[in-house]
């Protein structure tokens, strides 16, 4: 057991470090501490486009760029920033200008204390919560929330359906998820608040990535936090617990730009991407993406499908 936690802490460290090198590259480089260095404002002629550190960022980020390009708009590209809590200074700062996000996550970063649940009610509340210089554009069908998610075996042996279901066996069981996972609202707080769930063990993993599928699939962790459009839970049997207290409200997809960017050519262009996506399509890209194809083809492509490209 030592030499198995031994190796995934190892694991855990290289791709933190890789996310990092790969951040490091960019005017905009990530501190070790996940908080964006000071970069120099985006050239006024061009959209800066940011991703978070998931392939679902990085592919929607791709999706927004080929589509401006597609309306001879000038972009540049800053993919795998990080957390929320590294990018939303890039945009606050203009040294990125739109960022692929969701929704209810996005409220709740910048209002803790928003009650909204539903698709309409989070939108509207969004945009009265965001800063002045930010805004959102019309926001898609698709959405992704995240879960806690545990394999069938565990689900038959608790006989577990939903979150509810954990109490009273939560304390001996571990539970992965990314670092950020352990202070957001609706991390492992919220499961206390909201569900009265408290896990014996949390594990420091990845957003959703190959890291907490691997866990969840070989016993490292008993549950994991992972995002509800991954083909890994299909794939794998993962049993998505339900939520019947809405701790993960309406996550629509949804682009968040820097208000004095958004000239009517970019937004009627990232309108138009939002009208076309929801979450069956957003999957089935995703998975095109997690059987290795390249995210900015696969983005050509189905803009190319849509008539975007």
């Amino acid at each position: 057991m030592q030499k198995m936690r031994a190796a995934l802490a190892a694991a855990v460290g290289s791709v933190l470090a890789v996310a990092i090198a790969a951040c490091g590259g960019s005017s905009n480089p990530v501190t070790p501490t996940g908080s964006p260095a000071s970069g120099s404002s985006a050239p006024a002629d061009t959209i800066v486009i940011g991703s978070a550190n998931f392939q679902e960022s990085t592919l929607l980020a791709n999706i927004y760029a080929e589509a401006l390009k597609a309306k001879d708009v000038k972009v540049s590209t800053k993919l795998n920033i990080g957390a929320r809590e590294a990018y939303i200074p890039g945009l606050q700062d203009g040294s990125i200008d739109l960022i692929p996000e969701y929704s209810g996550v996005l409220l709740q970063y910048f209002d803790k204390n928003a009650t909204a649940v539903s698709s309409d009610d989070v939108y509207q509340a969004l945009q009265s919560a965001l800063p002045a210089n930010l805004i959102v554009l019309e926001q898609s069908q698709a959405q992704d929330k995240d879960s806690v998610t545990v394999t069938a075996a565990t689900a038959g042996k608790y006989n577990l359906t939903s979150i509810a279901d954990l109490t009273g066996h939560a304390g001996s069981l571990v539970f992965g998820g990314p670092p950020e996972f352990k202070t957001r609202p609706d991390g492992v707080p919220g499961l206390k608040r909201v569900y009265n769930v408290t896990f014996g063990q949390f594990r420091t993993l990845d957003a959703g990535g190959p890291l907490s599928v691997n866990a969840l699939k070989n016993g490292q962790v008993d549950a994991a936090d992972i995002f509800t459009t991954d083909p890994s839970i299909e794939k794998n049997n993962f049993v998505v617990l339900q939520d019947p207290k809405n701790l993960y409200t309406a996550q629509n997809v949804l682009p968040l730009i820097n208000k004095a960017k958004a000239s009517q050519t970019v937004t009627s262009a990232l309108n138009a991407v939002s009208a076309k996506l929801d979450t069956t399509t957003l999957s089935e890209l995703l998975a095109r993406v997690y059987d290795k194809q390249d995210p900015n083809a696969v983005a050509k492509a189905w803009l190319a499908q849509v008539g975007l490209g």
